[in-house]
Parts: structure tokens; C-alpha cells; sequence
């Protein structure tokens, strides 16, 4: 079992839901910050969802509301993916919300059991 310390950036350049960090097939993901930026005038809100592929279900995780020209923490805890899990996120406007997701990846490819 190997544990790396990784960043995700992404930009929500779509009012589609993006997934933006899924865990592979061998790995579990600690989510510990997810960071997003409104670089509009006004407020943004944000819907942050977990595909939870195991139960087959998306669950809305959070709805924030961001004013213009801030930033701010989407989650406070630590928010676990496990294996095929995606973090999905959505904003009705698009190329105004962007940011970085902060995680360890830890890696079972290689564990007993």
C-alpha cells in the first residue's frame, strides 16, 4: 500500500455537472480541501455531489453559494471516495468557478487481502 499526496485543479467550463476527481479500481481517495474561486461579479452557486458507484446512487454532498470575487473551502471534513467513486461538481454558470482539490491517494494495488 502506497500513499501519495496529490492536487486536482479544475474549471467549470460547462453548466453540465463535472466529474472532477474519480478513484481508480485499486485506490482509495482522502479528499482533505476542496477549493473553489468565483471570478464573477456576483454570487455563484455551487452543487457538490458524490457518485457513490458502489450503491449506483449520487448523493448531493453541499451547496454553497460564493460571492463574487472570493474564495472559499466547499468541504470542512475529510471526504473519503472509495474505489470508482467520483467527486462531481455544477455551477449554472459557466468559466467563472475554478479551483483545486487536495487529496491522498492510497493505493491497494499490491495489498493482502
Amino acid at each position: 500500500m502506497t500513499i501519495q499526496y496529490k492536487n486536482q485543479g479544475f474549471n467549470l467550463n460547462t453548466t453540465d455537472t463535472v466529474n472532477v476527481l474519480t478513484a481508480n479500481t485499486t485506490s482509495v481517495v482522502l479528499i482533505k480541501q476542496i477549493q473553489a474561486s468565483n471570478g464573477a461579479v456576483g454570487a455563484l452557486a455551487v452543487i457538490t455531489q458524490v457518485n457513490d458507484f458502489s450503491a449506483s446512487t449520487v448523493y448531493r454532498i453541499g451547496n454553497q453559494s460564493i460571492a463574487g470575487a472570493s474564495t472559499t473551502d466547499i468541504i470542512t471534513k475529510t471526504l473519503v471516495l472509495e474505489s470508482s467513486d467520483s467527486l462531481r461538481l455544477t455551477c449554472g454558470t459557466k468559466d467563472e468557478i475554478q479551483g483545486i482539490v487536495s487529496y491522498a491517494l492510497i493505493n491497494r494495488e499490491n495489498q493482502n487481502g
